[in-house]
């Protein structure tokens, strides 16, 4: 469960139901879809989004689902989501949406029609006055709702709506599923890129057994997390304590086979840090994979190669 508390959503601007979306935020420009990890593509869109909520004098209201559609519709398909729902609409308020709205979602939902979810949801209860839509955008029961669809009703009601398609950069499609697989690559670095960010993480510090500070170096092993995880590999990063602390940090994630564990887990030498943080809150932004996992056939070894590893970490978020 996402823990940390964001008062950029809790100002009036975040909704988990339509029933308690204030007027201010319905009689405006309204986008659809999962806005998983809010990469460059959704702020493309965003843009074009406040653009026409400009020209018909109405808030900008990003529509979208909790969970994922296709967590009900084929749960061993679903995604692992790029962020939380939370995570998601924090980043969409830092981009001047007025409102989001996370519906939840459930089989009534994905069993409308498309045009009642056009008639009903859109114009009756969000009262849309314009629409802007990603083109690949499919909705209502077995998806058969497409733009072109509703690009056909929105013309009959003289109601404004604009397509957009897919951002590419140097011949690549911007999408959370290209940005899900470099990160299962660990490839964390491009993944910023695209996201504009560096992909994070939240998790809870619990104990473990502690091989790490018995080794001289300390590390919060977190727990809950929820969202996907990088590849197997030593990460430079960034942590964020839940008072809003940031350290760099030299982040282990996968087994640690020195010591003969095949147990994945996420670990985080926190730099120049010496705390106890246990049942708390930490926050990873990943930043570079530094080195796959390997196995080192004495503790010395071991030891002698996290001290380069911490050099390296030092001098990448110097650079950050």
């Amino acid at each position: 469960m996402f823990q940390k508390p964001f008062p950029e959503i809790r100002d009036g601007r975040f909704f988990r139901s339509i029933d308690a979306l204030p007027d201010a935020l319905r009689g405006g420009v309204v986008a659809v879809g999962n806005f998983d990890g809010v990469h460059l593509g959704h702020a493309l869109l965003v843009r074009r989004l406040r653009a026409l909520a400009e020209k018909v004098g109405g808030p900008t209201l990003i529509f979208t689902f909790d969970p994922h559609p296709v967590a009900l519709l084929r749960p061993d398909a679903a995604p692992v989501p790029l962020a939380s729902t939370e995570r998601n609409a924090e980043i969409l308020l830092e981009m001047d949406v007025d409102g989001v709205l996370a519906y939840p979602t459930d089989r009534d939902l994905l069993d409308i029609e498309p045009r009642l979810f056009f008639d009903l949801i859109l114009l009756e209860k969000l009262k849309a006055r314009g629409i802007v839509e990603g083109s690949n955008f499919r909705f209502g029961r077995n998806r058969a709702g497409t733009v072109e669809l509703m690009g056909n009703w929105a013309e009959e009601l003289l109601l404004p709506i604009e397509i957009v398609d897919p951002l590419q950069i140097d011949g690549q499609t911007i999408s959370s599923t290209v940005i899900r697989r470099l990160i299962g690559q660990g490839e964390v670095a491009e993944a910023a890129e695209l996201l504009d960010r560096p992909h994070r993480i939240n998790g809870i510090v619990v104990k473990d057994e502690q091989r790490g500070t018995q080794i001289g170096f300390p590390t919060a092993n977190l727990a809950g997390i929820e969202t996907i995880l990088p590849a197997e590999g030593i990460y430079a990063a960034w942590a964020e304590t839940d008072d809003g602390r940031r350290f760099p940090a030299a982040v282990s994630i996968g087994p640690n086979p020195t010591f003969g564990q095949d147990r994945e887990k996420v670990e985080a030498h926190l730099l120049d840090f010496m705390e106890d943080i246990y049942g708390r809150t930490l926050q990873l932004d990943f930043i570079e994979r530094i080195r796959p996992m390997e196995r080192y056939d004495s503790v010395e070894d071991l030891v002698s190669q996290l001290h380069d590893d911490i050099a390296m970490v030092r001098r990448i978020t110097k650079m950050s």
